[in-house]
C-alpha cells in the first residue's frame, strides 16, 4: 500500500510530502508529478515518483494499486477543464480499487464560482463508488502575504471584501490535516470543513500590517468592478480577476468563515495565526 499525492510539487503538495515523511517510512510514499527533476529532492529520499499529468489521462493508467489512500489536490488550471482533470484521478483510482480518495476540495458555504468546479468534482466523487473523504480547505494566508510587494509599495491593502471575514490559515495546516486523514483511519465518507482557528477582517490585516511594518497601511474597500480593472492591470487575465472579484464578494457576505474547528482538530494543534504569516513573510 502506498500513500499518493498527486500535484505533489505544488505548494501545497509539497508540505504534505514534507510532513508525511515525518510519519510514514519514505518508500510507502508516491509523489505524483508532471516534472521528474522538479521532484529530485523527494526522490533523493526515497520518496517514489510517478510522472503523470491530468490533461494526458493514460499517464494515470496503472497509476495506483488496491489499497492505496491517495491525495487527490485540486488543478490549479481553470481554464482547463478542472473536472474532466480530476475525473481522470477519479476514473484511475475506482480502476485500481483505492482504499481511500481525499480531495482537496472549497467551503460548503462558497457560493462563488471558484467552487464550480469543486462541486462539480464532489459530485462525480459520490457518483463513483471509490470511497472518499472532502477536505474543504478555506482560504490560505499566503494568498495574501506572498502578495506584499504592492501593497507595501502603495500602503493599502486592496479588496472589495467590505467589512467580511475570513477564517484563512497557513498552507502548512491544512497539509497537517491531509496528513491525518491520509495516515489515520475511519475517513471515509467524512467531509471536513477546513479554516483556521481566528477569522479576520482586511481593516485588521491592514493593521496588523501598519503594525509589523512600521508603515500606515490602509484598507481600500473598493467595488468588484474597480478590483477587476486593478487586478488586469497587473496583469492577470480577465477570467481569473473576476474570479478573484467573486470571492471577495463571497467574504463579504461571511462566506468564508469556517467555525467548525474541524482543521485545528484534525492538525492537532491551533492554527498558524496570520500575524505568524505576515512576520514569516516579511522575513523573506
Amino acid at each position: 500500500m502506498s500513500i499518493v499525492v498527486t500535484g505533489a510539487t505544488g505548494h501545497l503538495g509539497r508540505h504534505v510530502v514534507e510532513q508525511l515523511l515525518e510519519k510514514v517510512p519514505a518508500e510507502q510514499i508516491t509523489a505524483v508529478v508532471r516534472s521528474e527533476s522538479k521532484a529530485a529532492d523527494f526522490a533523493a529520499r526515497g520518496v517514489k515518483l510517478a510522472i503523470a499529468d491530468y490533461n494526458t489521462p493514460e499517464t494515470f493508467d496503472g497509476l495506483f494499486a488496491a489499497g492505496d489512500k491517495v491525495l487527490l489536490i485540486s488543478g490549479n488550471e481553470f481554464d482547463k477543464g478542472r473536472p474532466q482533470q480530476h475525473q481522470v484521478v477519479i476514473d484511475a483510482a475506482k480502476a485500481a480499487g483505492v482504499a481511500l480518495l481525499a480531495y482537496t476540495s472549497a467551503p460548503g458555504s462558497l457560493t462563488a464560482a471558484l467552487a464550480d468546479d469543486h462541486r462539480a468534482t464532489e459530485k462525480a466523487l459520490a457518483a463513483s463508488g471509490v470511497p472518499y473523504a472532502l477536505l474543504r480547505n478555506g482560504w490560505y494566508h499566503e494568498n495574501y502575504t506572498e502578495q506584499l510587494a504592492p501593497v507595501l509599495e502603495h500602503s493599502a491593502v486592496v479588496a472589495a471584501a467590505g467589512e467580511g471575514r475570513v477564517s484563512s490559515a497557513a498552507r502548512a495546516d491544512y497539509a497537517a490535516a491531509a496528513v491525518a486523514v491520509l495516515t489515520g483511519e475511519g475517513h471515509e465518507g467524512k467531509t471536513y470543513e477546513l479554516g483556521g482557528d481566528e477569522a479576520w477582517s482586511f481593516a485588521e490585516y491592514a493593521a496588523e500590517l501598519s503594525r509589523q511594518t512600521g508603515k500606515e497601511i490602509v484598507y481600500k474597500d473598493v467595488p468588484a468592478e474597480a478590483l477587476v480593472g486593478i487586478l488586469t492591470g497587473a496583469g492577470l487575465p480577465g477570467p481569473f480577476a473576476e474570479i478573484l472579484a467573486g470571492v471577495d464578494a463571497s467574504i463579504a457576505k461571511g462566506e468564508l468563515v469556517v467555525s467548525s474547528g474541524d482543521l485545528s482538530r484534525l492538525a492537532g494543534r491551533p492554527t498558524t495565526p496570520l500575524s505568524e504569516a505576515i512576520t514569516a513573510a516579511l522575513k523573506d
